[in-house]
């Protein structure tokens, strides 16, 4: 008997093979969940999800309508809805001496507003409880340079869940936050093609090797399946990293 048998999960930001939202998938379909990826990129999703035996859909994180019709999907497709997880992001890199109004709206649409507008649609469409998890990042627990769109989005949208949990848990809805460390992902795959800095990162983890998107998959169906007394926590997924630091620029010469 799977973990999310008779489930049913909303999964967001999920349009490459090696993405954490596909990993995600990949194990909430091996737990018996029925899943729902959805990206920007509708066409990756449905093909991915088809894989794991679900549906895709388009949605983009800054249109509520997008978030909506997401939720409301699952409730037409399967009859409800009992998990969500936000995975989207974008990268937003700038230092503070050079930030632009665009770049700190850019990371504020799609971590902090959607992030929020996320969690009020999947709210809506839980009847019977359920679990919301939205995806934060290391570089909230320990400051890192040119950082300071993104980081501070993500760590706004951290406050809104634990507003979000005690507000909710009346209804018994939990609602959860992910900080992974240092990833290998779509997103990141670049980074992990300089020797320099995946030298520098690997220095800075206690646990001696880096984060895996299976990693983060394996913590958000925790969130989903097992942590019924957990809500409102910003969850640590670095390796240990967080017990040292980020590192600098000067590091990766």
């Amino acid at each position: 008997m799977g973990r999310l048998d008779g489930k049913v999960a909303v999964i967001l930001g999920a349009s490459d093979e090696r993405s954490m939202g596909f990993a995600t998938a990949r194990r909430f379909a091996e737990e018996g969940a029925k899943v729902v990826l959805a990206a920007r990129r509708g066409d990756a999703a449905s093909a991915l999800a088809a894989r794991v035996g679900g549906i895709g859909a388009t949605c983009d994180i800054t249109s509520e309508a997008d978030l909506e019709a997401l939720a409301a999907l699952a409730i037409n497709t399967y009859g409800r809805l009992d998990v969500a997880v936000n995975y989207s992001g974008v990268d937003v890199a700038e230092p503070v001496l050079q930030s632009t109004a665009e770049g700190l709206r850019k990371s504020s649409e799609v971590h902090f507003v959607g992030a929020v507008l996320f969690i009020k649609q999947m709210a809506l469409a839980m009847a019977d409880g359920g679990s919301i998890i939205t995806t934060s990042s290391m570089t909230v627990l320990n400051q890192a340079p040119n950082y300071a769109a993104y980081a501070g989005a993500k760590a706004g949208a951290d406050t809104a869940v634990r507003i979000a949990a005690n507000e909710l848990g009346e209804r018994g809805i939990r609602v959860n936050s992910i900080a992974p460390g240092f990833t290998r992902s779509a997103m990141t795959d670049a980074y992990f093609e300089m020797e320099a800095v995946t030298k520098a990162f690997a220095k800075e983890i206690p646990l001696g090797k880096f984060v895996t998107v299976e990693d983060i998959a394996e913590t958000a169906l925790w969130l989903a399946a097992e942590a019924r007394s957990t809500t409102g926590q910003l969850i640590d997924v670095t390796g240990g990293q967080t017990l040292r630091r980020v590192p600098l620029p000067i590091d990766f010469a």
